[in-house]
């Protein structure tokens, strides 16, 4: 169907009634599907590896020969600093005759004294029925915090109490974090249109599009193997209200523009809606596109996370192209009372940026010293880069969370008194037959402080290992151990030994993410180029564009370093860089898509150098509130209890700021006036047109400065 056809729908005396009725329908279906979407998430995925890597097959090869590997274990802490004492020693005999009711299995390990006598360690496998376990988790909880003697601290840690903590951390987020985004879009809608009501209309198309998306995400995760967990989930409501209120202030922009060269309403939404059909567009192909890039991933979070957030921008896409342009005229102009855009007949021969003070003297410096300006611009953004030195890969599981959790706090307290890894040994499975050349293997292995007696399977072929680490198990040192260890115990002959474990599940991540990081990211970047030409027609613009959305990402890493490191968190998460510098790339070459878009089409009417400066002019205003209004739905991230959480938001918020109000606003028409018509080489807006319409007088002066 072509752009005149669909624009008449919306914008149609009668079509814009069928639309609405479409999207009752569509709302009245979703709606209810969407409340359920948590119903259908899956969080195992998190931390999940592909089924190749040594880690899982370890762990395949453990649930097969000792079935109870898979219950999780769940690990009680008990410490006096200045010696147990033997009330201490007989509330842990206490505690442990409790926990069999909640042990898988009724048996809970003997107590484990540290050797400075300190501490005592209780360990006991809990069921893996979700429900049962999160049960069984809270009454440790409860037991340990209750009427525990004086001055003895207790932490229940391990991977059951792990993950406890982090969907308790998670308890209503899912509500503050909507709440915190729309309130934030809220407040930014009614200061940019400084209009009591018609700030209204963007925020409930967009909460709608946001039903929509949850529906589909929902059915398809129900009946089509669509994996979601809460971080896609989470990342789902942040695109759908930043991208879809972007979306909408473009498109009203447009429409208000159209209305003071439109006697009728309906008229100008339709000629709103074709000349912004292909930027908005565009943008959504290039971001759900991107998105679907993280399908060539191998880590399974990063893969998960493309096709939800694909579905998002999709229904953005369609709700701000459909039902918002319905609403809008079906209202009226009154909307935008007190600032209410009259009819004017001669608005098509009016100076267009009379009503544009703030960039118009923005672009008339833009247009006077070109180079300069694109030259300072780029040293500020490669100055910014020297912060990424503030930033590390690996994020170590005691800084996880922004507050401290009990998991957390019992690693630290076993750190303190046990063997860095005694809390999550490295795992040995071999043949039975090579069992004395594997312990002996992994004895001579520095690093590793104690191995463990071997477990044989039931059937007699395999036997399991606990080899406990010198070093605690998320720290570089610990993997550098299992390293040495895989390569020791794998050169034993016809052992068929795997290593798995904690440490070793972080080092196969970690090499995981380096693959993906290879693949994804050539990808993404292909992928926006090849749409760049195709919407542009150009060879060089593409080019500028895709240099300039590297460097940007390179400055929001560096700029977000030193934010991070100020507040504590430098440490990445490692999955963290290669989501940020797609969000960053596809999102933040938007508004270069609204930009150049504007300009090409102003380039064949008057000229290239005019028609980029009155592209800067008019679209300035709306593209800055769109990217403040997306850095400020990312920066709604923070208020989860997440350190990756509060990581991604802060380096996609400082990159979108970055792009909207340096690369968007100075470095880009700098470079562009810079290189002249040949920004459109080889397409005919690289040969000079021979007669351009002229522009405005009051435009011609500023194409002049």
């Amino acid at each position: 169907m072509s752009p005149q056809r669909l624009a008449g729908l919306p914008s149609g005396r009668r079509g814009k009634y069928a639309v609405l009725v479409l999207w009752l329908v569509l709302l009245g279906v979703a709606g209810p599907l969407a409340v359920k979407l948590s119903e259908v998430q899956d969080n195992s995925a998190l931390g999940a590896l592909p089924a190749g890597a040594e880690s899982s097959l370890a762990v395949q090869r453990a649930e097969a020969a000792f079935p109870e590997s898979r219950r999780p274990l769940a690990i009680a802490v008990y410490v006096r600093d200045a010696g147990l004492t033997a009330a201490d020693r007989a509330r842990v005999d206490a505690d442990r005759a409790v926990f069999a009711r909640y042990a898988d299995g009724g048996v809970v390990s003997p107590a484990v004294p540290s050797a400075d006598g300190r501490a005592l360690l209780l360990s006991l496998p809990v069921t893996e029925d979700d429900n049962r376990r999160a049960e069984a988790v809270s009454a440790l909880k409860d037991r340990l915090a209750d009427g525990a003697p004086p001055g003895l601290r207790t932490a229940l840690t391990g991977d059951a109490a792990a993950e406890h903590d982090i969907f308790d951390a998670f308890g209503g987020m899912d509500g503050a974090l909507l709440l915190a985004t729309a309130a934030t879009v809220a407040l930014l809608l009614l200061v940019t249109y400084r209009s009591p009501v018609l700030w209204l209309i963007p925020l409930v198309a967009v909460a709608i599009a946001n039903q929509l998306a949850g529906g589909v995400v929902y059915l398809l995760a129900r009946h089509a193997g669509l994996a979601v967990d809460f971080q896609s989930q989470t990342i789902l409501t942040v695109l759908v209200f930043g991208v879809g209120v972007d979306y909408a202030l473009l498109l009203i922009a447009r429409y208000r523009e159209e209305l003071r060269r439109h006697a009728d309403r309906h008229a100008a939404m339709a000629a709103a809606l074709r000349r912004s059909y292909g930027a908005v567009c565009a943008s959504a192909a290039t971001v759900a596109i991107g998105l679907l890039c993280l399908l060539a991933a191998d880590l399974p979070s990063t893969r998960g996370l493309g096709p939800v957030g694909a579905i998002g921008i999709g229904a953005a896409l369609l709700a701000m192209t459909t039902l918002l342009p319905a609403v809008l005229v079906l209202l009226g102009r009154w909307l935008f009372w007190p600032f209410v855009p009259r009819y004017t007949p001669d608005a098509g021969t009016r100076d267009r940026t009379a009503d544009h003070g703030v960039w118009r003297r923005i672009a008339a410096l833009v247009a006077n010293r070109p180079r300069a300006v694109w030259v300072g611009t780029a040293a500020v953004l490669v100055a910014l880069t020297f912060g990424i030195g503030n930033l590390s890969l690996g994020l170590p599981d005691k800084e996880s969370f922004t507050t401290e959790v009990g998991s957390v706090t019992g690693q630290r307290l076993i750190a303190a008194h046990y063997p860095g890894g005694s809390a999550a040994p490295a795992e040995i499975l071999a043949g039975a037959g090579a069992a004395d050349q594997v312990l002996a293997a992994a004895r001579a292995v520095p690093g590793v402080a104690e191995v463990g007696t071997p477990e044989r399977s039931a059937d007699g072929r395999w036997i399991r290992v606990p080899a406990v680490l010198a070093a605690a198990p998320d720290s570089g040192a610990a993997q550098d151990t299992v390293t040495r260890l895989r390569i020791a115990v794998h050169a034993v002959p016809d052992a068929q030994a795997l290593v798995g474990g904690r440490t070793a599940s972080l080092l196969d991540e970690q090499r995981t993410v380096n693959r993906d990081n290879r693949t994804v990211i050539p990808l993404v970047l292909a992928v926006v180029l090849v749409i760049l030409v195709l919407l542009l027609r150009s060879l060089v613009a593409p080019l500028l564009l895709m240099g300039s959305v590297v460097l940007s990402y390179a400055a929001a890493m560096g700029a977000a370093g030193l934010l991070l490191d100020a507040l504590g968190h430098p440490r990445l998460f490692v999955g963290v860089p290669l989501q940020a510098f797609l969000f960053l790339v596809a999102l933040g070459v938007d508004y270069t898509i609204f930009l150049m878009t504007r300009a090409r089409e102003e380039a064949a009417l008057i000229g290239h150098r005019p028609g980029m400066l009155r592209a800067l002019t008019v679209t300035g205003g709306v593209i800055t509130s769109a990217g403040l209004v997306l850095a400020a739905t990312f920066g709604a991230l923070l208020v989860l209890p997440l350190v990756p959480s509060v990581q991604m938001g802060v380096i996609v918020a400082v990159g979108i700021l970055l792009d909207t109000l340096l690369v968007r606003s100075l470095l880009v028409p700098a470079l562009t006036l810079d290189l002249g018509a040949r920004t459109w080489w080889p397409g005919r807006l690289s040969r000079r047109a021979p007669h351009p319409a002229p522009p405005p007088p009051a435009e011609r002066a500023l194409a002049r400065t």
